[in-house]
């Protein structure tokens, strides 16, 4: 399986690279559990973010960078084809009475920049920005029926997307347990209007405004509650988090909101060295249908229709993390995590996820 090669590969890479490293005692990881921050021996899984906190006075900077790929359609917890999608299903733009254009796959690449401050040993505030990079490519079927394939074609979007801010409240801490609780806000930065080239049934490029997944913000303030708790023992580590995004008004500029979504994540991790950790997860996660519509987004496409968006999906994923030792401390974090769905509930006909990866590096002050 993708997921536990890479995995696997990495590990074998950073053991046999390192072998100064491997000669460490398990004295370091002994110690390192008795610091006053519970999160200084485990790391979670680089996937997962506001998962810790840091002391009155300190920071971290971080960087992400994830790549998610999603290929073929599907409806429900069933596939289907373009032909299918094009010939089964009414479009709400109309005419012509059926969808004429399905995707085929799409990628999406988000750099994610955050800064992390302890303003108490009880308060973390964090920010971040991000960046992304979304290509869609799709198949046009001739005429106003049938399933005579036309043509294909591909539209990139990229741009800043939304940015946030938030709050990390300590609500219990200990040697072998930590609980804090989040509340944040989600600021509309992110463009909601891109638009672009599309093939149409009748053999003709018009430029128009994309399909609502290939637009790089909610076009509305979010608030964004959470509940994190992790817990250590010895080489062992684990931890479960709630994260949502609760969309705070009725609909953007645009006309319409994205559905509201809720994620719910469990990890184990163990620690072979101070320096590398090994992580397994699982994340559910439901995403509501749009509500609402942007009259500007017509196309004769799956995605222009706001009821294919949203459903439920598991991931399973895994991950390793090293932690390079510069002078007496390990202030750095390198992590790697690599996804896959193992159950996906769709709302569609939509693209379906495929797997992802994300790699990222944190640096404490």
């Amino acid at each position: 399986m993708k997921v536990l090669q890479t995995a696997g590969l990495l590990a074998c890479i950073l053991i046999a690279s390192t072998p100064a490293l491997a000669q460490e005692s398990c004295h370091e990881m002994t110690d390192q559990t008795t610091h006053h921050n519970h999160s200084a021996m485990h790391s979670a899984p680089i996937g997962v973010m506001r998962e810790h906190m840091h002391g009155a006075g300190k920071w971290m900077a971080s960087y992400r960078f994830k790549h998610m790929a999603m290929d073929g359609l599907r409806d429900g917890t069933r596939d289907i084809s373009a032909e299918s999608a094009v010939t089964n299903y009414a479009n709400p733009n109309a005419p012509p009475s059926t969808f004429r254009v399905a995707p085929t796959e799409m990628s999406m690449d988000m750099h994610m920049l955050g800064v992390m401050y302890g303003v108490t040993d009880w308060l973390t505030v964090m920010g971040m920005g991000t960046y992304l990079k979304k290509e869609m490519k799709s198949i046009t079927f001739s005429g106003m029926s049938g399933t005579t394939p036309l043509g294909t074609n591909t539209v990139k979007t990229s741009g800043f997307g939304d940015s946030n801010i938030v709050g990390l409240v300590r609500l219990y801490n200990s040697e072998m347990h930590h609980l804090h609780a989040q509340a944040g806000m989600s600021a509309p930065t992110g463009s909601i209007t891109k638009r672009g080239e599309m093939l149409t049934p009748m053999n003709t490029r018009m430029n128009m405004r994309l399909a609502y997944g290939m637009q790089l913000g909610s076009g509305t303030w979010d608030f964004l509650p959470g509940l994190t708790y992790t817990g250590q023992n010895g080489p062992w580590g684990w931890g479960t988090q709630y994260q949502g995004f609760v969309r705070l008004e009725s609909e953007n500029d645009e006309g319409y909101r994205q559905g509201n979504k809720h994620m719910l994540t469990g990890w184990a991790t163990y620690a072979f060295k101070p320096y590398l950790e090994g992580h397994a997860r699982l994340q559910g996660e439901y995403m509501g249908k749009i509500h609402g519509r942007d009259a500007q987004i017509v196309s004769p496409m799956t995605g222009s229709d706001p009821d294919n968006y949203g459903g439920r999906l598991i991931d399973a994923g895994l991950g390793l993390t090293f932690k390079p030792k510069i002078g007496q401390r390990r202030n750095n974090r390198l992590g790697l995590e690599v996804t896959a769905p193992i159950y996906q509930n769709l709302n569609g006909p939509q693209l379906k996820r495929d797997w992802s990866i994300t790699v990222g590096w944190g640096q404490r002050f």
